[in-house]
């Protein structure tokens, strides 16, 4: 199991907070390893290739953390369902970053963090939520912390499905760079040296997913979106 390790990018005790909240947000979405916590190192990680300011990856950081507080505020039964969601469940969920703007700025995080989660479900081509971002339009730190989440996602077990191994990871990344992920952004991870945090939970033989059908009126949250629910 993934360590919770504390930042020096935010002061002590918001950081301990911080932490707290996110563990809270993992148990909800009923992730049995740590969650947001990978999310931070791998998108701190990116950052600093980036060459992101300190106060950028701090607000990154606090992002990383806090990005699904919406959903625990919704407290929506379905986010733990072992099944696809309905297209009205989508359409609902697709609610949870401005919710965890709010819930963020709530608990203290800067402005900027508060729009990266905002943020952190926009596609690079333009078919996100809950602004239609495309391209640079939306922040690099967004553009960043989509693609850790989504990788963390895919190699954790959800209740929905398996978790993915590596290889298959970052070969969904791969696919759908350009669509939905920044591709510089995707390079970037596929290029950095792996971290442990970066680890998938697959068990041998369970590289297989639930595949959603895709209908035009859930077009923008296709079964892809689904891997971060």
């Amino acid at each position: 199991m993934v360590a919770l390790q504390k930042s020096d990018l935010i002061d002590q005790a918001t950081s301990e907070a911080f932490y707290e909240l996110a563990k809270t947000v993992d148990s909800f979405e009923r992730y049995e390893h740590p969650h947001a916590s990978r999310i931070a190192t791998i998108a701190d990680e990116l950052a600093l290739a980036f060459h992101l300011a300190r106060h950028d990856r701090g607000s990154l950081h606090a992002a990383s953390l806090l990005h699904d507080l919406g959903e625990a505020a919704m407290e929506r039964d379905y986010i733990q369902a072992s099944r696809p969601l309905t297209v009205e469940e989508r359409l609902d969920l697709a609610r949870h970053p401005v919710i965890g703007e709010r819930e963020a700025s709530r608990a203290g995080a800067d402005r900027a963090a508060q729009l990266l989660i905002r943020w952190h479900h926009e596609w690079w081509n333009g078919a996100g939520y809950p602004d239609a971002l495309r391209r640079e339009e939306i922040p690099l730190a967004a553009r960043i912390l989509r693609v850790a989440d989504s990788y963390v996602a895919l190699t954790d077990a959800r209740p929905y499905r398996a978790a993915f191994t590596e290889e298959r990871a970052r070969r969904e990344l791969a696919d759908r760079a350009g669509i939905e992920f920044d591709p510089a952004v995707v390079h970037m991870l596929l290029s950095i040296s792996p971290l442990p945090e970066m680890a998938s939970f697959a068990k041998t033989g369970d590289d297989d997913f639930v595949v959603e059908p895709v209908t035009p009126r859930e077009d923008r949250w296709n079964l892809f979106s689904s891997f971060s629910k």
